[in-house]
Parts: structure tokens; sequence; C-alpha cells
């Protein structure tokens, strides 16, 4: 194996990693998604200059906690495993700007991940989870947050330091009431509500939601919507209501 910037091995069949790649010293991508690992090296958290990690697509049953040593990556993908947690250490990825783990089975995630200040886009679609750290808060690049088909019932309160967020996707979940510090986040443009067991609207005021575009409503029970909606509808944003 000739030493290099990149290895994909993705898709190879492979269920055991070959210690030679440990040749590749200063490697910058490695992709060994949709093979047949169950479990990983310590060794690869010692590739310190990797900036993207693909290990999605297997049967993963536990990632390893050196993945923290990885002080400049950039992307990591650990969607479609068999995992239930995620490292406490991933908090330490502090170049990290994409994180991906959906359609695990994860009930929980760490709340050393919001000390991720470069993180510009979470995914986390498919999971199992019920509450969210407040220190989620302190993603304050975060740009794009999916939350889809979780049991979410409610979200932290330091969701409105969020102040980057752009699109948020809420849909099918167990929310009861719509967040309403997500009517303070400033550049908020996409937000997904579809789907949850929201029953009833709060009244804002005019400055709500000051640059939403979108907002989805779609297959809620919503009797009466207050007059804030229209008002953005009259501002332009586009509203998705069931229809009566």
């Amino acid at each position: 194996m000739t030493p290099g910037r990149t290895v994909n091995l993705g898709e190879s069949g492979i269920d055991d990693l070959d210690p030679a790649i440990r040749e590749h010293v200063g490697l910058r991508e490695l992709y060994l998604h949709g093979n047949r690992l169950t479990t990983l090296p310590d060794w690869l958290g010692d590739f310190a200059e990797l900036r993207i990690l693909d290990l999605s697509h297997q049967p993963l049953l536990v990632l390893p906690e050196t993945l923290g040593r990885l002080g400049r990556l950039e992307f990591l993908y650990v969607s479609e495993l068999e995992i239930s947690v995620l490292p406490e250490s991933l908090g330490d990825l502090g170049s990290l700007q994409y994180l991906g783990a959906t359609g695990n089975a994860l009930t929980e995630v760490p709340a050393s991940l919001g000390r991720l200040t470069e993180l510009a886009e979470l995914r986390l679609y498919g999971n199992r989870l019920t509450t969210l750290p407040e220190t989620y808060g302190g993603l304050t690049a975060l740009r794009e947050l999916h939350l889809d088909r979780n049991q979410l019932a409610h979200l932290p309160g330091t969701f409105d330091e969020l102040t980057e967020l752009r699109v948020l996707s809420l849909r099918a979940n167990a929310l009861t009431e719509l967040p309403v510090q997500l009517a303070r986040l400033p550049r908020l443009r996409h937000l997904d509500l579809r789907a949850n067991r929201i029953t009833w609207l709060p009244d804002l005021g005019p400055e709500a939601f000051p640059a939403l575009e979108k907002l989805d409503l779609r297959w809620l029970d919503l009797p009466v919507v207050p007059e804030w909606v229209h008002q953005l509808e009259r501002r332009g944003c586009l509203v998705y209501r069931t229809a009566a």
C-alpha cells in the first residue's frame, strides 16, 4: 500500500482494518463506508491530519473514544450503524464542521458536542432522542439542524443562542407546543414542524421569526391559526398547512 492523502475502502466487503493503513502518516481523507466492520481499532485516532472520515452504512457496534484525537477533522459521517451512543470525546473535535449520525439507535447525545463552535451542520434524524442537552446552545456556528423522526417533546431553552441557524427540521417528533425561543432566531429561514402533536400556537408579536421564508405546519391539529402566521404569509413566507 503506497502512502497517500486519500484512502477509499468504501464498499470493499472488509470486516477488519489492515494495519498497513497506518503507513499513511499524512492521511487527509478516509472512506470506510458500506463495509462489514463491527469494531474499529484505537489507532484510528492517530491520523492527526485527517479532515474527512466516513464510517457510515455498516454494523459498527461502538465508536472508539480515540476519535476525539482527530483535532483537524472537519467532516464525520457515522450514519446507519448499530451504535446506541456517541463518544463523549467527539466534543474535542474543535475543527468539525459537519456531523452526520442519522439512522442509528441513539437515545441521547453527548453534552460535550456543545463545545463544537465550528460545527455548521448537524444531522441526527432517524434516532430515538427524547431530549437534547442545554449545552447545544453553544453551537454558535450552526446553520442547519436536522432532528426529524425522533421522540423530542421539547427543545433546550438555550436554542435562542443559535444565532446563525438557517434550517431547523423537527418533523415527526413529539412536540406538543411551538418552542417560543425559535421565534427569536434572527437568521432562521426554514422551520419544519410537520407531524408533531402541536394543537395550538402561542400569540407572538410582529417581530417573531424575522427572516423566516418557509414554515411547514402540515399534519398538525390546529383549529386556530394566530395572526402572526398570517403576517408571515403577507410578508412572503411560504406557510404550508393541511387543508381543512
